[in-house]
Parts: structure tokens; C-alpha cells; sequence
């Protein structure tokens, strides 16, 4: 079932997730559904607080990037769940990023090259891994859902004042996009 995406200003946006005590049937329905959801909106990333729900859990699906990208060959698909990021290293370097709660306004932000991660996978297997590049950059940013942040507290003071209008736009619903979103 593809859900509404709360846009910029929805409460749950801001609050670090809860943890989820059992993976459940009603926890692989909503995985379903927010891979409906995110494949709806041209996603490669969504986490639950972005559909409303504030638990540690986001999927992401790199593979897309494959074909877009011909340098980039390492695409995962791939659900985490009750995510904690234990390293975070490597140059930091800046790259474009967008957000689906916060439709056309995109800005250059600076993570880490590399991380390790540890959570548990649809069946509730625990796993320690090491990513780098663009999949690291899609992890850190729906990661950084879960932990009630979004990417725009990353950018530049100047960037900041320039989208400020437009951010009040997408708070307010004036804001055409092709998906369903939930306003404030």
C-alpha cells in the first residue's frame, strides 16, 4: 500500500525513533509498503518517521543508481532495522542530497566516505557491516531520520536563509509534487 510522506514540519520528523522490539508481520507489512511507497516517489531511501511512524527503520535501494550512474556498480537493496552507527571515517566529502519530505529543494552536505553499522535485517538476523560511497551517504542520511534530523540542519548558513521561504512553502502544503504527502 503506498502511504502519504510527511512533509518538512510534521513533529514526527524531529524525534529520534523507537526501537523495535519484534519483528513482527505487522512490521513486514510496513516494510512492504515503504518500498511501495518510496518506488512511488522516485526514492532510492525512505524511513518510518517520514510515513508517520516514529521506530528505527529505513530500506534503501542503490541498485537504482546503477543505471544512472555508470562509475557506480555497488548498489544495495537492503532493509535496516533498529540501525546504530558505530564508525563514521574517511574524507568527508560533499555531494548533492535531497529528500522526499522536502520536495525540490536539494543541497550540498558533507558526510563521511565510510561506516560501519550494525541492525537487523527483515528476518532479525543482527549484522555488522562496512559501507562506503554513495551507499555510506544513503545510509547516514536515512539513518539521521531515525535519529529526528534532516539534512537541511547540514547545510550552510547562507543555503539555510535562502531556502527558508520554500521550507515554509512545503510546511504549509503550497508545494506540487507528484506522490501524496501529509502536511502539518
Amino acid at each position: 500500500m503506498i502511504l502519504p510522506i510527511y512533509a518538512y514540519g510534521q513533529p514526527v520528523l524531529s524525534k529520534t525513533g523507537k526501537v523495535i522490539e519484534s519483528i513482527d508481520d505487522d512490521i513486514k507489512t510496513l516494510i512492504d509498503n515503504m518500498w511501495e511507497t518510496m518506488y512511488n516517489a522516485s526514492g532510492i531511501g525512505i524511513a518510518a518517521p517520514q510515513i508517520g511512524k516514529s521506530l528505527r527503520l529505513f530500506v534503501i535501494d542503490t541498485k537504482q543508481m546503477e543505471g544512472e550512474d555508470k562509475s557506480f556498480k555497488d548498489g544495495i537493496k537492503q532493509v535496516f532495522i533498529n540501525a546504530v552507527m558505530l564508525e563514521e571515517w574517511d574524507e568527508p566529502y560533499e555531494y548533492e542530497e535531497g529528500c522526499l519530505s522536502i520536495p525540490h529543494i536539494r543541497g550540498n552536505v558533507s558526510r563521511n566516505a565510510q561506516i560501519k553499522i550494525q541492525y537487523q535485517d527483515r528476518d532479525g538476523a543482527l549484522l555488522t557491516e562496512v559501507y562506503s560511497g554513495l551507499n555510506a551517504r544513503v545510509i547516514q542520511h536515512e539513518y539521521d531520520h531515525i535519529e529526528g534530523k534532516l539534512f537541511t540542519e547540514y547545510l550552510k548558513p547562507i543555503k539555510k536563509r535562502r531556502i527558508k521561504r520554500k521550507l515554509q512553502a512545503i510546511k504549509n502544503g503550497e508545494v506540487s509534487i507528484n506522490y501524496r504527502m501529509r502536511y502539518v
